[in-house]
């Protein structure tokens, strides 16, 4: 199930994927007889599995023809509405896990002459909400904030049930979805000011998307590839299963003394190929465009604009 937040005819509003269509989920379900959330995707998450039952047995109907009666008025064309990001206002930062792939982690060092040195533990760092932006927004390059602009593409968690102190063994049970996150990062304030925050915090520095797909949907997430495209030239590629740190592990020490809740983010750390570490430096400039994709979920456009 590819879970969107769309805006058709000014309105915003929450829905599945179909392809062609996109079915509205809230009006689906009260033409129906049932109920659902009405304000946004993160309370449609919150409601549970009930709410995921209701939704399959809308997308049932659709199969089986109902909306030539009673859903037909839910159902949208989806070349007629604009996809937002999947949950457009987070009630909190996004959590990011920064240093996770071996050869990233490498290729780090190596741009600034220095001895290769894996983390022991899980690196965490957070994108403020004002930084999420959907599929196809632009990123606003003002060269007076930074000179040194990069991409990274990376695998987002999207967590379904509150939880904390979660085991390993029990992380996956934790899991709604899955999408696309691209950490936008400054490198020149990353450096300066000595921690990722303010590098990574930049306004329309998140962009995430173009959809959720809910974890039951993807059989093995170890081996969802991602691949990074910047002006249609390769500049990442990698599997899941290449992370140092793996979900369970990840899920595991962020939630320790810390509660998750449904809706929270995490962006799971970006392979090699980032721009800072070519040779010479490859920075993004207005004009360019990043292209997400990770196999099973799909593809986050996302082009560079001036200020």
């Amino acid at each position: 199930m590819k879970l969107v937040t769309y805006v058709y005819r000014q309105a915003t509003a929450y829905g599945v994927h179909l392809g062609e269509s996109i079915l509205d989920l809230a009006l689906a379900a009260e033409l129906a007889g049932w109920s659902l959330p009405k304000t946004g995707l993160a309370a449609f998450i919150a409601a549970g599995p009930s709410a995921l039952d209701i939704a399959r047995e809308l997308i049932a109907q659709v199969e089986r023809g109902v909306e030539r009666g009673g859903l037909a008025a839910a159902l949208l064309p989806a070349k007629d509405v604009t996809l937002l990001a999947p949950i457009p206002k987070p009630a909190k930062n996004v959590f990011c896990v920064g240093r996770n792939y071996v050869d990233h982690v490498a290729e780090g060092y190596q741009a600034r002459g220095e001895q290769l040195k894996l983390p022991e533990f899980a690196q965490f760092f957070s994108k403020p909400p004002t930084a999420v932006i959907g599929p196809n927004e632009a990123f606003f390059h003002d060269p007076k904030v930074t000179e040194k602009l990069d991409y990274e593409v990376e695998l987002g968690i999207v967590i379904g049930a509150r939880g904390r102190d979660i085991a390993p063994d029990k992380a996956f049970a934790h899991i709604f979805g899955y999408t696309i996150i691209n950490d936008i990062t400054a490198r020149d304030l990353q450096r300066r000011h000595d921690q990722w925050f303010k590098g990574k915090g930049l306004d329309r520095s998140c962009p995430v998307g173009p959809w959720i797909v809910t974890a039951d949907e993807i059989e093995e997430v170890g081996a969802l590839e991602l691949t990074c495209h910047v002006n249609g030239a390769l500049r990442q590629r990698a599997q899941v299963k290449q992370m140092i740190f793996d979900l369970p592990t990840i899920i595991a020490s962020l939630s320790a003394g810390m509660t998750l809740e449904p809706a929270d983010l995490i962006a799971t750390g970006t392979p090699s190929g980032v721009g800072y570490a070519m040779n010479p430096p490859c920075f993004l400039q207005a004009g360019d465009t990043v292209l997400c994709e990770i196999s099973h979920i799909g593809q986050l456009s996302t082009p560079i604009a001036a200020a």
